[in-house]
């Protein structure tokens, strides 16, 4: 890509995870509220992205968009992921639009599906032999407020994708804690999205083509009941990491 990549939130942890990982591949654009660490690639933007002017000053120029920034708390209130969730998000797609930007990868979360795990199903669907498998093709389950906040984010993008033409992907995150999978921890272990897997994927969702599609961002973990067979197609991800390459202590075995 000639023009650089908008990335929001950069200083989060999954964008941490993205520039260390491909960060020297792309020239980058990096919005957050604070100033990015001074070793990051790139030109920083210190901008809300409730501030429709400076997203829109911030987007100019980009080939492509990957939005990370908003409230990340499971906690979070109500008027926080509205205003920070779904009307940044919203800025974003419409200025994207505006600025004539291809494509947008927007980060949305296992909590925009955490509803499918239902008592009845738990503990029993984080084993290998549950037959329980989400592929992306369900429609958003959310558990809590913040994942309503990305279920709409994922409607956002059905609905620029539907009338602007713009290629969109939702990456529902797993679980990116350290660069091993929580300890003694089943939910977490097959939800695990290592730093290097997470990086390359985003890598895929710069570079594949595609329409709308929604894919689970998580590694190649024999427990998982995200299935990553889209993610394989559409995107051409090949995930290196397994949960089960681990101890529970988070040692390799």
């Amino acid at each position: 890509m000639e023009r650089p990549v908008l990335l929001t939130g950069a200083s989060g942890r999954v964008g941490t995870a993205i520039l260390d990982g491909i960060g020297e591949k792309y020239t980058w654009r990096l919005v957050d509220r604070q100033p990015p660490p001074a070793e990051y690639p790139g030109e920083t933007v210190v901008a809300d992205i409730t501030d429709r002017e400076a997203v829109a000053a911030a987007i100019d120029g980009v080939s492509a968009v990957i939005h990370l920034a908003g409230d990340p708390r499971r906690s979070a209130p109500w008027q926080s992921v509205l205003s920070n969730n779904i009307h940044g998000t919203q800025i974003v797609y419409e200025t994207a639009v505006e600025a004539g930007v291809e494509k947008v990868v927007f980060a949305s979360s296992n909590h925009a599906v955490g509803g499918y795990e239902t008592d009845d199903r738990t503990p029993e669907l984080y084993q290998p032999e549950s037959g329980v498998v989400l592929d992306g093709s369900e429609p958003p389950r959310p558990g809590n407020l913040y994942g309503v906040s990305k279920a709409t984010g994922e409607l956002l993008g059905r609905y620029y994708h539907d009338t602007a033409g713009l290629s969109v992907v939702n990456v529902r995150i797993g679980n990116l804690t350290a660069e091993h999978p929580p300890a003694n921890y089943e939910r977490g272990q097959a939800m695990w999205l290592s730093h290097r897997d997470c990086a390359h994927l985003f890598e895929r969702c710069l570079e594949a083509e595609y329409g709308y599609e929604t894919v689970y961002g998580i590694s190649d973990n024999d427990r998982r009941f995200y299935s990553l067979k889209r993610a394989r197609r559409i995107l051409g991800y090949r995930p290196r990491d397994n949960a089960a390459e681990y101890h529970f202590d988070g040692t390799p075995k």
